[in-house]
């Protein structure tokens, strides 16, 4: 396993100088990393709404057996049966607590709803400042490239120039320099667009 853990090693600290030396990688990583967060966010508040709609019914529910029982409570008491009366209050005292019980669980799902909306708004803010470090990243890496290119094309045109000076008056020899130039400025506008 040594050996193993060696390489493992070895990888990620290849892999993470890597992403030093190309931030954008970095930053478009971690833009993954909060788009999945923020679907992930996004099913907990799909899963959380079905709960408090299932609990919301659950209470309906819960009130209309009350409101049976507490007629059936009344109707017993007007009759003088207070052999059902009494366990029927019973019942009804119990479909209470439930009720109780079942809006409690309601009112912490609403919470954790505010909560997990609360972070999918942070996160959504977040995934857009990293969108905007991502573009700028990419355009001062294309930016920086542009320079290095010109700055190559540069000396190699003045390198060119100084060694060809006794065939400066070839015409032939101008409309090819001409022409690789141009071609040159072509390829630099293409890489400006990628």
């Amino acid at each position: 396993m040594g050996l193993f853990d060696d390489v493992s090693q070895f990888l990620e600290d290849r892999l993470e100088e890597y992403l030093r030396n190309n931030p954008h990688l970095e930053l478009m990583a971690m833009e993954e990393k909060l788009r999945e967060q923020e679907a992930e966010t996004l099913k907990l508040m799909a899963d959380l709404k079905r709960r408090e709609q299932q609990l919301q019914d659950e209470i309906l529910a819960i009130a209309q057996e009350i409101q049976t029982w507490h007629a059936r409570i009344e109707k017993a008491r007007a009759k003088g049966r207070l052999d059902l009366a009494e366990p029927a209050e019973a019942r009804e005292a119990a479909l209470l607590r439930e009720g109780n019980q079942k809006w409690g669980k309601m009112e912490m799902v609403k919470e954790r709803m505010q909560q997990t909306q609360d972070l999918q708004r942070k996160i959504q803010l977040r995934r857009k400042e990293v969108q905007a470090q991502v573009v700028q990243a990419q355009t001062a890496q294309a930016s920086a490239k542009t320079t290095a290119k010109a700055q190559q094309n540069w000396n190699s045109v003045g390198w060119s120039q100084s060694s060809q000076g006794n065939r400066a008056a070839d015409p032939l020899d101008q409309q090819f320099l001409q022409w690789e130039a141009q071609e040159e400025l072509e390829q630099m506008k293409r890489d400006l667009r990628k």
